[in-house]
């Protein structure tokens, strides 16, 4: 797995590329804490990621759980099928704003959701 950080409009990106599975869902969250303090609101672009585990999606959450604690949140940006096969089937979907490009996921901060 492969994790890239940059930052668009202030809102933090990291890509995520290959498999985000029990054995490197660690290095996902150290990413995630060590840029933590460089925005509030987050996308993971999964463009490249190809597979997410139960660990890899409980990792996502448990960084949603730590920037909503910050007052932020993280958007989901270009799901590819098998993982969004398992955010569907865990209902994570609906926890997450889940887009198809990551333009929309980073313009949608700083728009009023109602949920």
């Amino acid at each position: 797995m492969q994790l890239n950080f940059t930052q668009q409009d202030q809102v933090g990106i990291i890509e995520v590329s290959g498999r985000l599975d029990a054995y490197n869902a660690p290095e996902l969250r150290a990413k995630y804490d060590q840029v933590a303090e460089k925005a509030v609101n987050f996308v993971f672009d999964m463009s490249k990621c190809e597979f997410i585990d139960s660990t890899g999606l409980g990792t996502i959450v448990a960084c949603l759980k730590s920037a909503s604690q910050g007052g932020g949140d993280i958007h989901i940006a270009n799901l590819q099928s098998k993982p969004r096969m398992v955010f569907d089937i865990t209902r994570a979907h609906k926890i997450f704003h889940i887009f198809d490009d990551l333009e929309a996921a980073v313009s949608s901060f700083g728009q009023d959701w109602d949920d």
